[in-house]
């Protein structure tokens, strides 16, 4: 709305402002106001700093907030003012989220208005530094005498041309205090018309100094904090490309090659970790590695030479040699070092989506998917990873997806706290319960991690998402906020759990002490830069040390879970409608539960040679993985979620032509022109063709007219790479041309490449050819016979005369 003054008021105001100005009082801000149109956007304000981000016993007792005001409008802009404001301290988990959406109304503690500049240009910027203390009584303050989290809100106004003054912009982020350190308020008489935490506008000046004494959290109930740290990436393999003993692998991109390096994202990830466990090893006591094996596969092979293909959409083509074979020796050798120090467990394969796998329902998916995971990470890393517990992507299961994880034996699932009925109970800290029993599905149970600080987390780095389980009252656009302000917001999340209130906030009812527990879990593909991820462990390690936290094995917290088999208590799986619009696209699935019984097929029809460098295994393996990286749930929550699903949808179509290309290079090759028989019975000699580098087993499959018999041949073995004469019995009873169809199979059926036809002719005659045949040998007797009889009779043959010898 705007702002609406009339000229007398004008005049009032002119005058006033003169007055006061000559006094040396600064004048405030008038009210915030909206801009001309809500759809119009004249400044965007971005946070950059805070200072100190975390507040504790020995920090300063000023919060430094460090900014920036961008022009992103089509005219100039005015009188830029910002100002400090906070909302109330958070006693809700689900206000961690809903906080940070609320009206700037809802942040009733003010300070005073501080000008940025009188003028700003269209595209220009400027930065600004505002501060408050976090108590005074003496001036405007953020009024914060206990620890806790607490959401602050920085608020711009400005008077675009051809309008007056609004509010334009504001940005937020959360606050964690973990105690508040004393301080003196020495500061001057306040003269701001907002009103602070423990005053009232216009009250008296006051000189005096006041001191205030250092609140110290409760530690009487410190949670045990257990973590996740993952370490997975987007799937960098070509796709389409088959196993081979002697190519080097094939990369859609060399962004690893940066991402191991010193300073990557992986590298970043890794190196917190490490320092950690130098450091401060109660840290790591509660951590837990999740691996994802695909990384370490695409790694292992990164350590050799290894190509970056030039166009994605054409995995086989043009490529380059990669860049990252150094980083990724070392990265590998110091992820091997670690995980022999540290809890390890295996997530599924890509990130592969459960969902979808259970949709499917085929085990030459859900094995690699589910099942060879933790083998991979045990035998690449040379470690021992921690079975039957199953951290799917989203953070939520369906019960067709839970059956299929609990089908081999009992398994824990590590899900949101809000992915079961009650996880909205356990989320806001009313009960310890952290695991439950999951009604409907034999054997599993789930182990609950923080759906609030999780999705804090994912907010964080330069690829925020939003997680599938987070409810549509607490989702908006992480393009708003800043880097800064996403991790500050991640830091909150975290300390939230240890400086959550003793008594519930709607009932008034003491929480209980023990028992309080809580699991981190960012999410899999996880983004946060270097500084971000050691700074995320430092803030463990500032909760266990301020005595409000405590370390949990993640190996208790699944025990924990386990145990929860015999409770007679059970919650049902909640499976939000935002994972099914989050999910594998319908294509993929398509092409997946087509192309796998192909691929089954084919691999029962390879040969298996212990002497070959390339096992029927070895070669198929890399398409049944493609398929479930095609079903990864990386970049679906993401800012571009369709390009994710553009990128997913092209690596199965690459699959479907590579198993295409698989078929057609197994094949009869055409003899071309007419085949001419010598005999009726003459053998028809056809070339079989195998450009598959494995060999195989197949059948020779004839459609022949009704006047020709074909004897089948039997399965015949097909060598590498190479070709093999086929000899096909036949027997034709007609002299004319015959068209004939021949085709290779599997053993099951299945056709290999493409039919050849074939036009026969034979030099046989049929029927007539025998009556001709037989006549003339029946008189050729039967002259033969009388020649003889003339002979023993002693009298000359008819047949004879005129040839008397003379």
């Amino acid at each position: 709305m705007t702002a609406v003054v009339s000229r007398t008021g004008a005049a009032v105001l002119a005058v006033l402002t003169l007055v006061l100005t000559t006094i040396g009082v600064a004048i405030p801000a008038p009210a915030a106001a909206q801009p001309d149109s809500e759809d119009t956007k004249f400044l965007a304000l971005s946070i950059d700093e805070v200072t100190p981000s975390v507040v504790s016993l020995t920090s300063e007792s000023v919060v430094e907030v460090t900014g920036t005001v961008t022009n992103v409008g089509d005219r100039d802009v005015e009188d830029v003012w910002v100002r400090l404001q906070r909302a109330p301290v958070i006693s809700d988990p689900a206000a961690l989220r809903t906080s940070l959406s609320l009206d700037q109304s809802g942040f009733d503690t003010v300070g005073e208005f501080e000008q940025v500049t009188d003028r700003l240009g269209r595209g220009d910027r400027t930065e600004f530094t505002i501060e408050l203390p976090l108590r005074s009584e003496l001036e405007p303050s953020l009024g914060i005498d206990t620890p806790g989290v607490y959401p602050l809100l920085v608020n711009v106004n400005g008077s675009p041309e051809y309008g007056g003054q609004a509010r334009l912009d504001d940005a937020r982020f959360l606050l964690p205090v973990l105690g508040v350190p004393a301080g003196e308020d020495t500061s001057g008489p306040r003269t701001s018309a907002s009103t602070p935490s423990g005053g009232t506008a216009g009250t008296a000046p006051r000189s005096e100094t006041e001191s205030f004494p250092a609140v110290p959290p409760e530690v009487s109930r410190p949670v045990a904090v257990s973590m996740l740290w993952p370490l997975a990436d987007t799937p960098r393999l070509a796709s389409g490309v088959p196993g081979s003993a002697t190519e080097p692998a094939r990369l859609v991109d060399d962004v690893l090659a940066t991402s191991l390096a010193e300073g990557g994202r992986l590298d970043g990830l890794l190196r917190a970790a490490e320092q950690s466990l130098e450091t401060d090893p109660r840290v790591t006591e509660g951590m837990c590695l999740a691996i994802d094996p695909d990384l370490l596969v695409t790694v292992a092979n990164m350590t050799r030479d290894y190509l970056v293909v030039d166009d994605p959409a054409d995995p086989m083509g043009a490529a380059s040699p990669g860049t990252g074979t150094e980083a990724a020796i070392a990265w590998l050798g110091r992820i091997r070092a670690l995980a022999t120090s540290m809890c390890t467990v295996a997530v599924p394969f890509a990130q592969a989506d459960l969902t979808a796998l259970a949709e499917l329902d085929d085990p030459s998916l859900t094995v690699p998917a589910l099942r060879s995971p933790s083998t991979l990470v045990d035998t690449i890393l040379e470690t021992t990873s921690l079975p039957d517990v199953v951290w799917p992507d989203s953070g939520v299961l369906t019960e067709n997806a839970g059956l299929l994880v609990a089908a081999d034996g009992p398994v824990t699932a590590v899900l949101a706290d809000t992915a079961v009925d009650d996880g909205r109970a356990a989320m806001s800290g009313a009960s310890p319960r952290n695991s439950v029993r999951v009604s409907g599905v034999d054997g599993l149970t789930a182990g609950l991690f923080d759906a609030a600080a999780s999705a804090a987390l994912a907010g964080m780095g330069d690829a925020p998402s939003t997680p599938s389980f987070v409810t549509k009252a607490a989702r908006y656009d992480l393009a708003d906020d800043s880097a800064t302000a996403r991790f500050q917001d991640a830091l909150g999340a975290l300390a939230f759990p240890a400086l959550a209130p003793s008594v519930d906030a709607a009932s008034g009812v003491p929480l209980p002490a023990p028992g309080r527990s809580v699991l981190f879990a960012p999410p899999q593909v996880w983004s946060p830069s270097p500084d971000e991820a050691s700074a995320t462990l430092s803030m463990i390690s500032s909760l266990i040390r301020s005595g409000t936290a405590t370390a949990r094995p993640f190996t208790e917290f699944v025990a924990a879970a386990a145990a929860t088999a015999d409770d007679p208590n059970t919650s049902v799986l909640d499976y939000p409608e935002q994972a099914v619009t989050d999910g594998v696209p319908a294509e993929v699935v398509r092409i997946a539960a087509e192309q796998t019984p192909r691929l089954d097929a084919l691999q029962a029809a390879l040969i298996e040679d212990p002497q070959a460098q390339l096992t029927p295994q070895e070669f198929l393996t890399p398409l049944r993985e493609d398929l479930l990286r095609a079903m990864a749930s990386a970049g679906r929550r993401g800012e571009d979620p369709e390009q994710a699903v553009d990128v997913a949808t092209l690596r199965a179509v690459e699959v479907e032509e590579a198993v295409d290309g698989m078929f057609a290079g197994v094949t009869v090759l055409s003899p071309g022109g007419v085949y001419t028989l010598t005999s009726e019975q003459s053998p028809l000699l056809l070339v079989a063709r195998n450009d598959l580098p494995v060999g195989i087993t197949v059948r020779l499959h004839v459609d022949a007219p009704s006047a020709m018999e074909i004897t089948d041949i039997g399965p015949t073995q097909l060598p590498p790479r190479g070709s093999r004469t086929l000899t096909v019995p036949a027997q034709i009873s007609d002299s004319r041309k015959l068209e004939l169809e021949f085709s290779l199979t599997t053993e099951s059926g299945l056709s290999l490449g493409s039919p050849t036809n074939v036009t026969v002719r034979s030099n046989a005659y049929g029927r007539i050819l025998a009556i001709v045949t037989g006549c003339a040998g029946a008189l050729l007797l039967f002259l033969a016979g009388r020649r003889l009889l003339h002979r023993f009779r002693g009298e000359p043959d008819p047949a004879d005369e005129g040839y008397e010898r003379e």
